[in-house]
């Protein structure tokens, strides 16, 4: 199968299960192709869970879920060596991070120590327990869901952990025509459940290559470095991106490409994609009166393009 087969295919799964959502299911697909973390944001019961989920049946990966609670303590997720009589020794009991896709949900009602632990496993794919240093599964990927700040008990995110998090999405309500279909439709868990795999590790891994593969051109690059300027020029932020995230958006907009058919980068891709990329890392400055992704989109409109 080749790759715009194998990424048809992953779309047509995935929006099958998630009706009137083809933006943010294709967003989804391009943080997965693009290697990176992704971060849902909305009110309970908009379809975040079945969506991580699906997303792991169509891909063939293993999943794993952790309700973030209060007390959820960091050895909870990534494990502990427990000792064993028989064997007069301690060994090792893997947590629920050692899984491809493991889905923190509610991230922002843990404890700020907690939601902290993730943070080595999302940048070095690996965790540091006791001394010793382990491997996670690859490839490995955290898909977080986030309640509204202003909801009782949760904990925002710091900066260096919504930093780890290639992509911020937000489902939203469905529309009329589509909430009718989940009415009137089957179980959306027991059509999961039966969601046949569109690939495998192998072949992921495939379509994350050729993403590395898709061209950028100097005129691409320098709109990408503009872009990056601009959050930095004091006129629109706070604070301005960090080369990492110039790098990340540069990524996003290739598995973006690559979702359109194309093996070059478009200025379209990049305007696409980049409200859901950088606006988690920026503040806006007060006086602008608008959240992030507003004040993004104002920026780009503000700026030439190539």
């Amino acid at each position: 199968m080749d790759a715009q087969s194998s990424i048809k295919s992953i779309l047509n799964r995935l929006n099958a299960v998630m009706v009137g959502k083809p933006t943010q299911v294709r967003d989804c697909a391009a943080c997965v192709l693009a290697g990176g973390h992704l971060l849902i944001e909305d009110v309970p019961g908009v379809g975040k869970t079945t969506l991580a989920h699906a997303l792991a049946r169509t891909l063939g990966l293993s999943f794993a879920r952790v309700q973030f609670t209060s007390d959820l303590m960091p050895s909870d997720l990534s494990g502990v060596s427990v000792y064993e009589r028989a064997k007069e020794a301690f060994a090792f009991h893997p947590g629920p991070i050692f899984t491809h896709i493991l889905l923190a949900d509610e991230i922002n009602r843990a404890s700020p120590k907690t939601q902290s632990a993730l943070l080595e496993a999302m940048e070095e794919k690996q965790v540091t327990i006791e001394g010793q240093t382990r491997a996670l599964p690859s490839p490995f990927f955290v898909i977080a869901t986030q309640n509204p700040q202003d909801q009782v008990g949760t904990h925002a995110l710091p900066e260096s952990q919504l930093d780890r998090f290639l992509m911020r999405i937000s489902l939203g309500y469905p529309d009329r025509k589509a909430e009718r279909v989940l009415l009137a439709g089957p179980d959306r868990r027991l059509m999961v459940d039966q969601l046949p795999a569109a690939v495998n590790a192998a072949q992921l891994q495939l379509l994350q290559e050729a993403v590395g593969q898709v061209k950028a051109s100097d005129a691409l690059l320098d709109y990408v470095q503009d872009l990056v300027q601009a959050t930095r020029s004091g006129q629109w932020f706070v604070q301005g991106l960090s080369p990492r995230a110039g790098i990340a958006l540069l990524r996003v907009a290739k598995a973006q490409a690559l979702l359109q058919g194309r093996d070059y980068v478009a200025p379209d891709d990049v305007q696409d994609i980049i409200g859901q990329t950088i606006a988690h890392r920026l503040v806006p400055l007060p006086r602008s009166g608008r959240d992030a992704r507003a004040q993004v989109r104002a920026m780009v409109d503000a700026i030439a393009l190539p």
